[in-house]
């Protein structure tokens, strides 16, 4: 098979890696990338031996596939110029800020035959690989994405800068219809709001409590899901997974708990993240992280930014009610 030709839009601190893997994968030449800053373009094109090209629209009349990785704010913009284009785009998360901008997206990848897929790259996590398997029905899930501050990102609340990783990943765990969304968040050092948590309860019963906070002193990526059976702890950040189990008991004594321990791989999430890509790209199947899966983090997202304005304007009566 011919190798798709690649690109890069936008070769800051994601970006970069984007270039490096494409001109290490089998299914992609890199072609050439563009950046607002023509000296960084110019320092990866000639780290990876690609060409510098000055606008998006240039470099589309050169590559079948293309990564955006341009700050969020940028996202629907540029993915509609290169799905127009009939390209197929691999978008950094989340798709885009507004929801009516994701769902555009979504459509007219679908009108041009294009695959879009969204970097929601946890899902390629070595270690929720591992333990996606022994995931059936939680009845409570938990999730923790802690980081210290840093101006990247800060276009956009930490809601859909960090809490949309865990959204998306707790909406793959296919909890149902959101019933109802309460929470609360603050501005901390950035204009918008740098800390937040959401409990979000889903007509199946399925209740997840999400913080996301880029203002803390640890870093801290861990999902937690209590099940009938069972107890499951991610790690993302070590890749270390624990199921903890009851046994049963026997006449006359208590149960007591087993616990299983794992280790994810060395796998670099994003290269697996874009030989997924190419895959659902060269055979025109659904990506792993589709666009409709990027629209529905988004979707919910906004359903927690309107719990945290209903939460500020009346306090303890804040929450949004799901869309059915």
């Amino acid at each position: 098979m011919t190798p798709f030709r690649a690109g890069v839009i936008g070769v800051g601190h994601l970006g970069q890696h984007h270039a490096r893997l494409y001109a290490s994968l089998p299914g992609a030449q890199l072609v050439g990338v563009t950046d607002q800053s023509v000296e960084r373009a110019q320092v990866i094109a000639d780290r990876h031996g690609a060409q510098v090209f000055r606008t998006a629209d240039e470099l589309l009349r050169h590559v079948d596939v293309v990564s955006v990785a341009v700050p969020t704010s940028g996202h629907y913009e540029v993915v509609k110029t290169c799905l127009q284009a009939g390209k197929h785009v691999l978008v950094e998360k989340p798709i885009a800020v507004m929801p009516e901008e994701a769902h555009e997206l979504v459509q007219l990848a679908q009108q041009r035959g294009c695959c879009l897929q969204v970097g929601h790259s946890e899902r390629f996590n070595p270690v929720m690989t591992l333990m996606r398997p022994h995931i059936g029905r939680p009845v409570f899930i938990e999730c923790h994405r802690l980081s210290g501050f840093g101006e990247r990102g800060t276009d956009v609340d930490v809601v859909l800068d960090l809490m949309i990783h865990d959204l998306d990943l707790v909406l793959s765990l296919n909890p149902g219809p959101v019933e109802e969304v309460r929470a609360a968040g603050v501005s901390v050092l950035s204009s918008s709001m740098d800390i937040a948590n959401a409990r979000i309860q889903f007509q199946s019963g399925c209740v997840a409590n999400l913080t996301a906070s880029r203002v803390s002193t640890n870093r801290m990526r861990r999902l937690r899901l209590f099940q009938r059976e069972n107890y499951l702890l991610i790690d993302f950040q070590t890749r270390q997974g624990m199921i903890s189990r009851r046994t049963a008991a026997k006449t006359g004594e208590r149960p007591t708990i087993e616990v299983e321990q794992f280790q994810g791989g060395d796998e670099e999430p994003l290269k697996l993240q874009l030989e997924s890509f190419l895959h659902a790209a060269s055979r025109g199947t659904r990506p792993v992280v589709s666009g409709e899966d990027g629209a529905a983090a988004v979707d919910v997202a906004h359903q927690v930014l309107q719990a945290i304005e209903a939460f500020a304007a009346f306090p303890g009566e804040g929450g949004s009610r799901g869309k059915g």
